[in-house]
């Protein structure tokens, strides 16, 4: 699933980054990284942006839609 399915305030570990090498050079450039364990903390209302906390690293992010849609993402069963 894409971090904008993803159901909010469980940890994700991220999986990988679709689109291209622009895309991935942006979300690295977030500090976000693959194998990382990251939560949806909310969601703007009206197709506002998703406030993402990244657990491995202790940063907030606020993402838009068309950025969380190319994270995808799988449930974290050793959650911290």
């Amino acid at each position: 699933m894409t971090l904008l399915d993803a159901p909010d305030n469980i940890c994700l570990k991220i999986r990988d980054f679709l689109g291209g090498e622009i895309v991935c050079r942006r979300l690295l450039s977030l500090g976000f990284h693959r194998n990382d364990v990251v939560r949806l903390d909310s969601r703007a209302p009206f197709k506002g942006p998703l406030l993402v906390l990244n657990v491995t690293s202790g940063t907030q992010v606020a993402l838009g839609r068309s950025v969380a849609h190319k994270i995808v993402v799988d449930a974290d069963h050793g959650a911290r």
